[in-house]
């Protein structure tokens, strides 16, 4: 039987929500405080926590972010009332699994305890000691590859991450590997017949949203369907259109629960919440584990490792491609250079060259003339201080008007651009 931990500082609620719950085939326990429920979770574990916001001396809020840190797994839904709807949507900012308006009726009451029982097997049946075998180190490593700070962190990132079932957001700029971390955590359910379903908002018309995201009443379309038991992977997610993300939450409130859910995107979602362009609610649903991946130009000094990696996966007439080496000149080229297409960018570049080539030894003038032309211009603190002003000019021309992209090229911070 499912065990339910009731938090709220009302006896009353406690009678009226025991009377309500334990017919439908749940056992309950009750606690007057957070800090109550916090100590009595910690000593005998339950299935689902349904706590109120409005309580004394410890709030659901403050309750819900410790009980999360000790257990990042528990399932918690928050009572508010319903004038006090931005404090349950920031509850979802913290982990809970979702929120109940009082006065609710009962049927939304029972509809959303036996979801949450559904996500707590979900995460028992897809529980794994430790990382599936394709999300071993050996199997994150051959898919994320670089040895600098920033990719040991996001490694470690995932994981994590893959031991976790709540929704995840990737962030970062295209062709910075945000499909391969999704297909690692997939692989990492460790159900092989379970589908990752794969859906680039940026590309999808109105109609397809209606059928295959959204469906009818809540329900979710045919892509949310096939992705139960699996992953749905939302790309491109700033591309939804507002009308279609207030829809997407309540096919989230309904099915998230039966299934991995991760969302990508290339811009900072909560900066566009705050300018109107992006819906609240979602962005909460689906950013409970955020992850930012690094651009190509923040880790350079993977660089040689990828070239070597990716010139491998390449096919050459003459000799195998995986010999290939760049000059020392030619490599200085690529790591000054800005990627601003980042891995995949260097892999189109890489490729071509490895497949292309007649000698196993690539000097710097083999490589793309964009990046040999941006290496010979000098850093502005090498160039003539009268002179700044039209080499600014010519090196913004250069780069299209990238201001990120010229500063680097100068050597400067791009708020001397502006």
């Amino acid at each position: 039987m499912p065990s339910v931990l009731i938090v709220d500082d009302l006896l009353s609620i406690h009678e009226m929500l025991e009377a309500v719950i334990q017919p439908t085939g749940f056992s309950t326990a009750f606690a007057t405080d957070g800090e109550k429920a916090l100590s009595r979770y910690k000593t005998e574990k339950f299935d689902l926590v349904l706590a109120d916001i409005d309580m004394k001396p410890m709030d659901g809020i403050t309750m819900l972010k410790q009980l999360k840190q000790y257990d990042p797994t528990a399932v918690v839904i928050i009572m508010t009332a319903y004038a006090s709807t931005e404090s349950a949507i920031q509850a979802l900012k913290f982990g809970a699994f979702d929120y109940l308006q009082k006065p609710f009726r009962v049927n939304d009451l029972i509809a959303t305890l036996k979801r949450g029982i559904e996500f707590r097997q979900f995460q028992t049946e897809h529980k794994t000691s430790g990382l599936a075998p394709v999300a071993s180190q050996a199997g994150i490593e051959g898919r994320i590859i670089g040895q600098s700070p920033a990719v040991q962190k996001l490694i470690q990132q995932i994981k994590k991450l893959a031991a976790v079932r709540a929704p995840v957001l990737l962030q970062g700029e295209n062709g910075t590997g945000k499909t391969a971390v999704a297909e690692l955590l997939h692989e990492a359910l460790g159900a092989p017949a379970a589908q990752l379903v794969r859906i680039d908002c940026a590309l999808s018309s109105e109609a397809n949203f209606r059928d295959g995201l959204l469906g009818q009443h809540g329900a979710g379309g045919t892509w949310v369907q096939q992705a139960k038991g699996g992953t749905l992977f939302l790309q491109h997610l700033q591309c939804l259109p507002l009308d279609a993300q207030k829809e997407l939450v309540s096919v989230l409130r309904n099915t998230a629960h039966t299934m991995r859910l991760v969302c990508a995107t290339t811009e900072d979602l909560e900066r566009l919440c705050d300018e109107g362009r992006f819906y609240d609610e979602l962005f909460y649903r689906v950013a409970a584990l955020p992850v930012q991946l690094p651009p190509l130009r923040e880790r350079t000094e993977d660089i040689p490792i990828l070239v070597k990696h990716y010139a491998a996966k390449s096919t050459n007439p003459h000799f195998h491609a995986g010999l290939v080496e760049l000059t020392e000149d030619a490599m200085a080229m690529l790591t000054s250079y800005h990627w601003p297409g980042n891995l995949t960018e260097l892999f189109q570049v890489i490729s071509k060259i490895a497949s292309t080539t007649e000698s196993r030894i690539v000097t710097s003038q083999q490589l793309p003339l964009h990046l040999r032309e941006l290496q010979h211009w000098p850093k502005l603190s090498e160039y003539l201080a009268g002179q700044e002003k039209q080499y600014i000019e010519m090196v913004l021309h250069g780069c299209r008007g990238d201001k990120a992209r010229a500063a680097a090229v100068l050597g400067v911070e791009p708020d001397r651009l502006a």
